[in-house]
């Protein structure tokens, strides 16, 4: 929603589109291949995938081609800013969902469930990784714009809420790292 939006993107996107451009492949192509090399990260954490990982490494990116593919971005700037502010929310809403579902979380979701278990909170884990792939993506070319900085601002935050909310198995060893104290 995002990508078709042509708002800014959210950090990882940025990232993918740097690639990309400075790579060549589709920005979904680069979706999939980072989300292997993601996977190489959860190692030192002792991250162990699901189906929801194995199912996020691979939709995304396909669907991430699909849609710009046969979708047609729209024109008028209120409909754009409602692609961006829903895929901002649906974003942080799934996040929660697929997680608290207990199937695993995606590829990036991993990284950031793996440092909170640390004693982190997730609105700060999740709000420095979108950071420091933001400087990345960007220093290779990819789109910044309000939707970059509204979306790595209010991703931290919002899985911080729904993480918990959408939980039906026991909670996390560490329920202070979820509680942000």
């Amino acid at each position: 929603m995002m990508l078709l939006g042509g708002l800014g993107v959210d950090p990882w996107d940025v990232f993918h589109q740097g690639l990309s451009r400075r790579l060549g492949l589709g920005v979904g192509t680069w979706a999939l291949i980072v989300s292997a090399a993601v996977l190489l990260l959860w190692i030192p954490l002792r991250q162990r995938p699901g189906l929801g990982t194995i199912s996020n490494a691979l939709i995304v990116g396909l669907a991430i081609d699909a849609i710009l593919a046969l979708v047609p971005a729209p024109h008028a700037l209120a409909w754009r800013w409602g692609l961006l502010l829903g895929g901002v929310l649906l974003n942080g809403i799934a996040t929660g969902a697929y997680i608290g579902a207990g199937l695993g979380p995606g590829p990036r979701d991993g990284l950031m469930m793996g440092w909170a278990a640390r004693g982190h909170p997730i609105r700060v884990v999740r709000t420095c990784i979108e950071i420091i792939v933001f400087g990345i993506g960007w220093a290779l070319g990819g789109n910044v714009g309000a939707g970059t900085v509204i979306y790595a601002l209010a991703i931290g935050p919002l899985a911080h809420v729904f993480v918990p909310r959408f939980a039906i198995s026991a909670p996390p060893a560490d329920p202070v790292a979820l509680e942000g104290h």
